[in-house]
């Protein structure tokens, strides 16, 4: 036995009343099928209806091979086969299905009217609704051209029509794409624009979708991705980025028309500013080196400094070796972020080898890390040990020196 399937005829339908033929779990929740139903169960992209059985939440609706529709339930239902049980669809979802999935219709058929882009695929979640189209690009132009097209049919409020076709007339309807499905075929039509073989929920009209709002797109490998939003989805969307830019407007004190402009501003001064603190940043770097430098220690022939520095980038911290050792010295800095960090750097002509130090240095903590002569770098994972690092390289230095 299969269930009858109320929503074929009526998709408005929101409450009914039906006998249990069965009730079983499935993957472990407890489900009740029916000799009749209003609920859409998964599939053909639309997700499943939710809303209430016997006063009890029904959480997914499936189909099975044998036509049957299993409600499956949050909470066990006890009833026995026979019992006349009553049934709510949670409309709210079901109308909202409804307007995304006849949206994807129009933009689907408009896109392959406009340019010839057929849709390969279809998602349906809660927050994000797309189409991928077999394209390698689409332009600004392209996707105002096929929303504008799409909202025209929406707005001339043009019946759907969805019907099960016999072999014969579907022979003669000119289907966006041929029905992925054997049996009796269920045919949704807008006259003169889209006939699609489709099993999933629709409005009465085109109007029902309210309006198609194009979001993004981007490419994806051998297609492109387009998200959209219909109806409420829409509305909402446009109602947050509205009042985003209500609010940037005002913080930047411009209409919103002037907004690109104030950013790009803004852009520029950051970009400016940045390049001015980089180059102070660069000459106080500078002025640090020479002081340290000039504190130079000696150990045999070799001036070098160790250090211990605050918390800065390491290309700060490296750039900062590299001048103390440009004034004929040996700089060893080490710092502590959330892990240790020893740069070592050498003077052009001094006879140390700056990758020795630093890997004879680590090893006493594990460490890791490497470079050439002139200049080496690495760490340890214990922070805390940081000053004993410091002072181990400062020894390796001094037993290659004395």
């Amino acid at each position: 036995m299969s269930t009858k399937r109320h929503y074929y005829d009526d998709a408005y339908l929101r409450q009914f009343s039906a006998r249990v033929v069965a009730s079983s779990e499935r993957n472990g929740q407890p489900a009740i099928a029916l000799d009749q139903s209003a609920f859409y169960p998964e599939g053909g992209g639309q997700p499943a209806d939710h809303g209430l059985l016997q006063g009890q939440e029904v959480v997914d609706v499936q189909s099975d091979p044998d036509g049957l529709v299993w409600h499956v339930l949050g909470q066990p239902l006890q009833v026995a086969v026979g019992t006349l049980v009553h049934g709510e669809i949670d409309w709210a979802r079901r109308f909202d299905h409804m307007q995304q999935h006849h949206g994807q219709h129009l933009l689907s058929a408009a896109f392959e009217r406009l340019y010839e882009l057929r849709t390969v695929s279809f998602h349906l979640g809660i927050q994000v609704v797309t189409i991928d189209l077999n394209a390698r690009e689409l332009t600004t132009a392209q996707i105002h051209a096929v929303e504008e097209l799409t909202n025209q049919v929406i707005w001339e409020n043009r019946p759907i029509l969805a019907r099960f076709v016999s072999a014969e007339e579907l022979a003669n309807i000119a289907l966006r794409k041929p029905p992925s499905v054997s049996g009796p075929i269920r045919v949704v039509s807008v006259p003169d624009f889209d006939h699609s073989a489709c099993g999933g929920t629709h409005p009465h009209s085109t109007g029902g979708v309210g309006v198609v709002h194009i979001r993004r797109w981007d490419r994806r490998g051998d297609s492109v991705r387009v998200e959209f939003a219909c109806g409420a989805r829409a509305m909402r969307d446009l109602r947050v980025k509205n009042a985003l830019l209500m609010r940037l407007s005002g913080s930047l004190s411009v209409g919103t028309e002037e907004l690109e402009l104030a950013v790009s501003r803004i852009r520029e001064s950051e970009d400016q500013v940045s390049k001015e603190l980089a180059e102070a940043r660069g000459q106080l770097l500078i002025r640090e080196a020479n002081a340290l430098a000039e504190q130079a220690i000696l150990v045999g022939d070799i001036r070098f400094v160790k250090l211990q520095s605050p918390a800065r980038s390491l290309e700060e911290l490296r750039t900062l070796a590299q001048l103390i050792a440009s004034h004929g010295c040996v700089a060893i800095l080490a710092m502590a972020t959330d892990k240790g960090h020893l740069i070592i750097a050498r003077g052009p002509g001094i006879p140390v080898d700056s990758n020795a130090i630093l890997k004879s240095a680590l090893a006493a903590f594990g460490g890791r890390g490497g470079g050439r002569p002139e200049l080496a770098q690495g760490g340890i994972a214990d922070a805390s040990q940081v000053p004993a690092l410091l002072e181990q390289a400062g020894r390796v230095l001094e037993q290659v020196r004395m």
